[in-house]
């Protein structure tokens, strides 16, 4: 067959020969081409696990979390707290995690009311120095209902009762509790004396204060619950010298006081007892009195027989028995010889013994 005439204006395409160099540059960018591939599949798989690890989040045992998403609490009810464990969530700008921790005591202190005091005079308890005027612009105070003027700081702990409302109803919880804390040492302070918020009434002055907080707290929901409170309290530094003296003998007045009360009472307690005794002791001679005159009488209603039957032997019996018993008693006895005219001597008995005659320093008595 032959060749057909070639036509003006195509083209002729021409198998270039293949050479042994060509083919391991192929081979050489097929190669790098599937290393790539492999790392992007590699990359893309950790990028994948590092987003599903920045999903997870752990919640500690003291600690919820509320997950935001866009802003917006996720759940409802107790649905929206996270408590201990494991949870998920998208990262962030997407959602955001806010962490509340639950079951430990939080602190704030107002000191809106107190004097100025720097860092290291508060950490050694020095006071500073008293001015005889207060600059309302440096030094904080209160006025009390009688018109003086104290400084006054309270320290409350309290824990968290409802995290959600704690941490969304308000934009700052801690400086609404602060401000809260103030307006009840204000409060308090313009109801009550000087010396009765300084030591006349303390405790009244602090339970006060204490009222008024809980009264905020539920009025404005912070959800939270009221642990303790401190208040302290002090006169202006340029007279607290002289309240203090007021304080001091106040105080050594009510000891004394007491001390008297104490004594008055053991004393009475003392009488009473002595009171007591001594009536006891006269109601049992008062007895012992009765019976012995009751069993004398009655001892001698029953010699009456006797004495009716023979009245001069009963009273020589009688006779005979009182000599009996006072010779028996006598301490000294003395036996009188009969006289020589055969009559009777006449007996006397002493009763007490004669005092005897002082000697003199020889042994010799005196006259």
């Amino acid at each position: 067959m032959s060749d057909q005439p070639k036509k003006s204006g195509q083209l002729k395409l021409t198998a270039t020969p293949v050479t042994g160099s060509d083919d391991a540059s192929s081979q050489a960018l097929n190669e790098a081409l599937g290393s790539s591939f492999l790392l992007v599949r590699i990359l893309a798989v950790l990028l994948i696990g590092a987003f599903v690890a920045s999903c997870v989040f752990t919640v500690t045992p003291n600690e919820v979390a509320v997950v935001l998403r866009f802003g917006k609490p996720q759940g409802t009810g107790a649905e929206m707290l996270k408590r201990q464990g494991l949870h998920w969530a998208f990262p962030y700008p997407i959602d955001e995690i806010v962490r509340l921790r639950v079951g430990e005591t939080k602190t704030v202190r107002a000191a809106q009311a107190w004097y100025a005091v720097s860092a290291e005079e508060e950490a050694t308890g020095t006071l500073p120095m008293g001015n005889p005027t207060i600059s309302p612009a440096v030094e904080g105070h209160t006025l009390t209902s009688d018109g003086n003027i104290l400084h006054v700081r309270a320290t409350m702990k309290y824990r968290i009762a409802d995290p959600v409302t704690y941490a969304f109803r308000f934009s700052s919880s801690t400086n609404l509790l602060v401000n809260a804390l103030n307006n009840a040492v204000y409060h308090a302070s313009a109801r009550h004396t000087a010396e009765a918020a300084l030591y006349k009434d303390v405790s009244a002055f602090n339970d006060a204060v204490r009222r008024r907080m809980e009264q905020w707290i539920v009025k404005e929901n912070l959800g939270i619950t009221l642990d303790t409170l401190e208040v302290e309290r002090s006169a202006p530094l340029y007279v607290k010298s002289a309240f203090d003296a007021v304080i001091a003998a106040e105080q050594d007045r009510s000891k004394k006081i007491s001390e008297a009360q104490g004594y008055a009472d053991e004393t009475i307690r003392k009488a009473a007892g002595e009171a007591a005794a001594i009536r006891s002791g006269g109601m049992v001679a008062s007895n012992l009195l009765v019976q012995a005159v009751s069993a004398e009488a009655k001892f001698f209603s029953d010699q009456l027989v006797s004495y009716n039957r023979a009245p001069e032997l009963f009273r020589q019996r009688l006779l005979t028995a009182a000599t009996a018993e006072v010779l028996t008693n006598a301490t000294d006895k003395f036996f009188l010889p009969e006289r020589g005219d055969a009559k009777s001597r006449e007996i006397r008995i002493q009763l007490n013994r004669e005092p005897l005659t002082p000697k003199a320093p020889g042994g010799q008595p005196t006259r």
